[in-house]
């Protein structure tokens, strides 16, 4: 199948089936006599696996480590649970850096007047400034 229909199966696009082969993160595509990219099932698979795990928050290197698991028969799925739950970790601390950011804007906008006036509690923090409550 050419790359239009591979992207449509894989639900990823076409520029990023290119770019997947362009870092080697995919084996590249098999040319047909018209020098177009040509795909197989295996390779779709492939694509599908990368998708979702791009979707799930593994970065490329995260994937590639992941899609070479898949591929080696000889693997323990220890390695592959040992991934998922580091990139877990990963996002729980992310996660808890997100809501402290949240508390600081919300704290940051309750001290704000939000009124027509030049002064801006939130303004004045950003910018360093002592901020009165």
């Amino acid at each position: 199948m050419n790359i239009s229909e591979a992207a449509r199966r894989s639900g990823l696009s076409s520029k990023t089936i290119r770019y997947y082969e362009d870092i080697q993160l995919i084996n590249p595509a098999e040319r047909g006599a018209n020098g177009y990219r040509q795909y197989n099932d295996r390779a779709v698979r492939e694509l599908l696996f990368l998708a979702r795990s791009r979707e799930v928050g593994f970065n490329l290197e995260e994937s590639s480590q992941l899609l070479g698991l898949l591929r080696d028969s000889a693997r323990h799925s220890v390695h592959a649970k040992n991934l998922v739950l580091e990139k877990a970790e990963q996002l729980q601390q992310r996660i808890s850096q997100l809501e402290a950011m949240q508390d600081v804007l919300r704290t940051m906008a309750q001290r704000c007047n939000g009124d027509e006036g030049p002064d801006c509690a939130i303004l004045d923090d950003l910018a360093g400034l002592e901020v009165s409550s």
